[in-house]
């Protein structure tokens, strides 16, 4: 298997400008190279494994859980493909990576691809692997915040200009909020008892708690606001060009989430490898919290990965009413059902 070394990885971020810059990360097979000739049984295990490297949204966690199993449990292989995960970061954009042909695939939220698409990126989605969204708003236990407009008058710590929180700024009237930027850090969180900062609820709270902090999640999605989350995306030209590829990484990518869904402690074991700044409790714990998100809902229907023209369609309806998009697209140029199993 082929994994980056998180601290070597971590010294190279230290060198990348903000976001855009970390198109630069490390070196990859040309894509003329990783786009060659698929061969007449693209399923058969060949000593000649086809390169391909997936840009994760984030440093390793359980929500790459799948890829992980993938790649540990030789799917990847048995489909002819060795799989390098590159691991992202607060300064790692997976999709100018993948849209500069450093990549073949990679992982990022629903909104993140229709945000890229409006400036001229060709990225596509193929598969969305949360169902539902786990970004939320905690803040310390019992302070009395049951709805968006009781952020009012509470420093509230949200990553400048995400999609989300001008949405619910569009909704609510959230004029009394002292926004504040998000760093990634819960040191002021922490300070200020009346604050509210944004989170994962699958992962965050748990870590808090470890350290004695009670907290509580407002989750995102109530307000109607609930992109996929963990999107499998390529561009458009790399899927047309690999097509039968392509179908096999997501078949091999999926089958890696059915077999995380009941041995997830033994791929933790490799993902904390990876990073072993996250214990392997907190991991045991965001797998478990997780499951809904990514085995439930339409999933629970239609498999790991699905996604609908409906969902989709509401989320570039909001986007436009934001005036984050330029024009109000089609769903179906921002999303393709027929790499998935069984299309």
């Amino acid at each position: 298997m082929k994994r980056w070394n998180r601290r070597f990885s971590l010294l190279l971020i230290g060198l990348l400008f903000f976001i855009l810059a970390a198109c630069g990360n490390n070196s990859s097979n040309d894509a003329s190279q990783t786009g060659g000739t698929e061969t007449d049984n693209p399923s058969a295990v060949s000593d000649d494994l086809q390169e391909i490297k997936l840009v994760l949204n984030w440093f390793p966690k359980s929500q790459h859980g799948g890829a992980y199993a993938a790649v540990e449990q030789g799917f990847f292989e048995e489909v002819g493909l060795d799989v390098t995960l590159e691991p992202g970061g607060p300064q790692v954009s997976g999709i100018q990576i993948v849209a500069a042909g450093n990549a073949e695939f990679g992982l990022a939220h629903g909104d993140q691809i229709l945000l890229a698409r409006n400036e001229g990126v060709e990225v596509v989605s193929i598969a969305g692997i949360m169902q539902t969204s786990p970004q939320g708003l905690m803040f310390h236990e019992e302070e009395g915040i049951n709805d968006f407009e009781d952020l009012n008058g509470r420093a509230t710590f949200v990553q400048p200009g995400i999609a989300y929180w001008e949405f619910l700024k569009s909704k609510y009237d959230l004029s009394g909020v002292n926004e504040l930027a998000y760093t990634g850090q819960h040191v002021n969180f922490l300070d200020d008892l009346e604050s509210v900062t944004q989170n994962f609820v699958t992962s965050e709270p748990y870590m808090l708690e470890k350290e004695g902090v009670a907290t509580e999640t407002l989750l995102i999605s109530e307000s109607g606001y609930d992109p996929y989350q963990v999107v499998l995306f390529s561009t458009n030209e790399y899927l047309e060009d690999n097509e039968q590829l392509s179908k096999d990484f997501v078949a091999a990518f999926l089958k890696g989430w059915e077999y995380y869904k009941d041995h997830s402690d033994e791929i933790n074991e490799i993902i904390h490898e990876d990073n072993p700044e996250i214990a392997l409790d907190e991991l045991a714990d965001e797998a478990e919290k997780q499951k809904d998100f990514i085995f439930g809902h339409d999933a629970s229907e239609h498999g790991v990965g699905y996604m609908s023209e409906e969902r989709w369609a509401l989320l570039i309806e909001q986007l436009y009413e934001l005036d984050l998009l330029s024009e109000n697209v089609d769903a179906s140029e921002i999303y393709h059902s027929n790499y998935l199993p069984d299309h």
